[in-house]
C-alpha cells in the first residue's frame, strides 16, 4: 500500500482525501484499470474508459457545476492511476488534456456542446498540437487555418498526437492570418469524421499507448468551432499546458510511488548472504534517496496544484519545476527499483519493468525538461527585470 500521510498536507482540503479514498478503493476493485494494452491496445483504451466513465471519474476530467477545473483532484487522480497502469492514467489525462482548451476558454455554448460527452465517456478526447517540425518550439507550426464563407479549412500534419486514431474530437492548432510566431495562432475543435482529416499512421511506442500522425486536406469546419478569437491560439495552449504539467508531474509521482512500494518489499522479503536484504547499508540508502524524491516531487506537484486552485492567474514556474523534477526524478527512483531487483527487474512484464519504460515519455511530452529548464529561467529572470 502506497503511503497516503501525504494527504494530512495542508494542500487538501477534507473533500480531497474523501476523494482520494474512495478513488483508491475503486481502483483496487476494478480489474479494468490494470490493463496494459498489450495485446489490445484500442479495446483496452475503451474497456478502461467506460469503466471511468461508470465510476464517474471522468466527469474530474471537465469543470465542475460552478465552471472550475479542480487541479488538485486532477493530480490526486493520475497519481492513483498511474501506481496501477500507464495506460489507465493515460486514457483520463487525454479526457482532460483533449477538452481542456474548450474547459478553459470555450464559450457557455461550446462547454455545453462538447464537455458532457467527454464526461460521460461517449466521446473520446485528443489535443492536437505538435508537427514534425514543430514540437518544443510551438511557434513555429505551420498547419493553416483559412477563413472561407462562414467557415474554416484545415491544411496540414500533426504528429505524435496522443489519441489519434482513437479519438472522436481534437482540439486542433493551425496557423490563422498573416502574423507571424505565436500571434498567428488559433484553436479549432474537429469532429474525426470531417471530410479531409485523415489518420496517416500510427505509432508504435515502448510503452503501448495510441498515438498517430494526422492529417488535414481541405478540411472544412464551422465557424463557431474556433475557439476564442483568431491569434489567441497560442495562449489557449500554454494556459492548457499550464494546467496539466502539474497532473503529469503526478502521474510521474504514482509511478514511482509504486517503484518505490515494489523495491521496500522485496528489500524486506529478499535474503541476502543469509540475512535481509533490507539490513544491507546500501540497500537502505538507496531506499531513502527514493522515499526523499517521492516526497520532494509530492510538495512541488502539490503546491502548483494548490496555487492554481488558489486562483493564481497563471502558474507557469511552479508547473513547470513540477513536472522537471518528478519526471525526471521519478526516472531516477524507477531505475534504482530495477536495479534493487536484479535480474527479475528487467524480465518482461514485471512491475519495474514496466514502470521503467512507462516513465521515459512523460520526460518529453508536454514540454521536455530542458523546455522545462528554459520556463523556469525565464520566469526567474522575468521576475527580477520586473523589480529592476
Amino acid at each position: 500500500m502506497a503511503d497516503r500521510s501525504f494527504l494530512d498536507w495542508p494542500f487538501f482540503e477534507d473533500r480531497h482525501r474523501a476523494f482520494a479514498a474512495d478513488l483508491e478503493t475503486w481502483a483496487e476493485q476494478t480489474a479494468a484499470v490494470d490493463l496494459h494494452g498489450d495485446h489490445d491496445l484500442d479495446g483496452d483504451c475503451r474497456t478502461i474508459l467506460k469503466a471511468l466513465a461508470d465510476g464517474g471519474w471522468l466527469r474530474k476530467a471537465v469543470p465542475d457545476a460552478d465552471g472550475k477545473l479542480d487541479v488538485r483532484t486532477l493530480c490526486l487522480t493520475r497519481e492513483t492511476l498511474a501506481r496501477r497502469s500507464g495506460l489507465a492514467d493515460f486514457v483520463f489525462a487525454m479526457q482532460g488534456l483533449g477538452s481542456g482548451p474548450i474547459s478553459l476558454f470555450g464559450t457557455l455554448e461550446q462547454k455545453t456542446r462538447w464537455l458532457p460527452d467527454v464526461a460521460s465517456g461517449a466521446v473520446i478526447a485528443a489535443f492536437a498540437l505538435s508537427e514534425p517540425e514543430a514540437g518544443s518550439d510551438v511557434a513555429a507550426l505551420s498547419t493553416t487555418a483559412r477563413a472561407d464563407g462562414d467557415g474554416w479549412v484545415l491544411d496540414g500534419t500533426k504528429t505524435f498526437i496522443s489519441n489519434g486514431g482513437l479519438a472522436d474530437r481534437y482540439t486542433v492548432f493551425a496557423r490563422t492570418g498573416g502574423a507571424e510566431g505565436a500571434r498567428g495562432i488559433s484553436a479549432f475543435v474537429v469532429d474525426a469524421e470531417t471530410p479531409g482529416f485523415d489518420v496517416v499512421e500510427r505509432i508504435p511506442l515502448m510503452a503501448p499507448h495510441p498515438l498517430a500522425t494526422i492529417r488535414f486536406d481541405g478540411c472544412r469546419i464551422d465557424g463557431d468551432r474556433i475557439l476564442g478569437a483568431p491569434g489567441e491560439g497560442f495562449r489557449i495552449a500554454m494556459a492548457t499546458l499550464d494546467v496539466f504539467r502539474s497532473t503529469v508531474a503526478a502521474a510521474a509521482l504514482g509511478f514511482a510511488r509504486r517503484a518505490l512500494d515494489e523495491a521496500a518489499t522485496r528489500a524486506s522479503t529478499r535474503r541476502l548472504f543469509g540475512a535481509p536484504m533490507s539490513d544491507l547499508q546500501l540497500v537502505q540508502a538507496s531506499l531513502a534517496e527514493m522515499a526523499l524524491k517521492v516526497d520532494a516531487s509530492a510538495l512541488l506537484i502539490y503546491r502548483a496544484a494548490w496555487l492554481k486552485d488558489q486562483g493564481a492567474p497563471r502558474v507557469t514556474r511552479e508547473a513547470a519545476m513540477a513536472k522537471l523534477y518528478a519526471t525526471d526524478e521519478a526516472q531516477v527512483v524507477i531505475d534504482q527499483a530495477v536495479q534493487l531487483f536484479g535480474g527479475l527487474g528487467v524480465v518482461s512484464g514485471h512491475p519495474v519493468e514496466r514502470l521503467y519504460r512507462e516513465i521515459r515519455a512523460l520526460r518529453i511530452y508536454e514540454g521536455a525538461s530542458e523546455v522545462q529548464k528554459i520556463v523556469i529561467a525565464r520566469q526567474l529572470l522575468g521576475a527580477v527585470a520586473g523589480g529592476r
